[in-house]
C-alpha cells in the first residue's frame, strides 16, 4: 500500500526556519514534491525533485528561501524552509508521482498520484 507520511510542521516567527519531512513507502517514485494550501486559496506547487537526476524546481515565491532534497535510501524528501514569512502560512502537502510522466519542471497537482495528509505551517509576524 502506498503511503506518504509527513512531519515537521509547526509555528514559527517570521524570519525563522522549519524543516518538513515526507517518508514514502510502497513505491519508488519518479518525482516527489511539496504543495501548500492556505484557507480560501488554491493548492500551490512549492517545489519538485526528480529521483534519478536530483533536479529541483521551485515556485518563484519560495526560490532562494526553500530547499527540497531527497534521501533515496530512505525514500524520503525534505523541505528546508528558511526566512519564513507570514504569507508562507498554509497546510503543506507532500506528493509523489509514478513513472510515465515528464522529467522536468515544477509538476502540477494533477501530475501527482499520491498525497500525504498534510502538516500545518504557521508563521507569525
Amino acid at each position: 500500500q502506498v503511503q506518504l507520511v509527513e512531519s515537521g510542521g509547526g509555528s514559527v516567527q517570521a524570519g525563522g526556519s522549519l524543516r518538513l519531512s515526507c517518508a514514502a513507502s510502497g513505491y519508488i517514485y519518479r518525482s516527489m514534491g511539496w504543495f501548500r494550501q492556505a484557507p480560501g486559496k488554491e493548492r500551490e506547487g512549492v517545489a519538485s525533485i526528480y529521483r534519478r537526476s536530483g533536479r529541483t524546481y521551485y515556485a518563484n515565491s519560495v526560490e532562494g528561501r526553500f530547499t527540497i532534497s531527497q534521501e533515496n535510501a530512505k525514500n524520503t524528501v525534505y523541505l528546508q524552509m528558511n526566512s519564513l514569512k507570514p504569507e508562507d502560512t498554509a497546510m503543506y502537502y507532500c506528493a509523489a508521482a509514478e513513472d510515465g510522466g515528464r522529467w522536468w519542471g515544477l509538476l502540477t497537482p494533477s501530475e501527482y498520484q499520491y498525497w500525504g495528509q498534510g502538516t500545518q505551517v504557521t508563521v507569525s509576524s
